[in-house]
């Protein structure tokens, strides 16, 4: 596992996402009310970019079809969505975030 520098803390106002690319995988970085968090930015339903959704306290919402997941687990919440979305350690050092990938 490698720790990659994805964004700085001021990037991402709490409340949003920011898409990343690691290693051209698509990566989505939340600011919740208690730290960052990173899934696969992919919806696992229909391939819409988490990003774009809306996020509901600890859940974001795919833009395409509604299906929430949770940030923080990945898990699938709603249907259309059944299968999870990966989810990836996230470190904050200094102003930088860190993903472990």
């Amino acid at each position: 596992m490698a720790l990659v520098k994805v964004a700085e803390t001021h990037e991402i106002p709490v409340g949003r996402a920011k898409r990343v690319l690691v290693k051209r995988h698509p990566i989505a970085v939340y600011h919740l009310q208690d730290g960052f968090y990173a899934t696969d930015d992919t919806c696992t339903h229909a391939e819409a970019s988490l990003c774009e959704g809306q996020i509901m306290g600890d859940q974001v919402a795919c833009p395409l079809h509604g299906a929430r997941f949770d940030i923080r687990t990945g898990a699938a919440l709603t249907l259309p969505a059944v299968t999870p979305v990966e989810t990836y350690k996230v470190i904050v050092q200094g102003n930088d975030i860190l993903v472990e990938v």
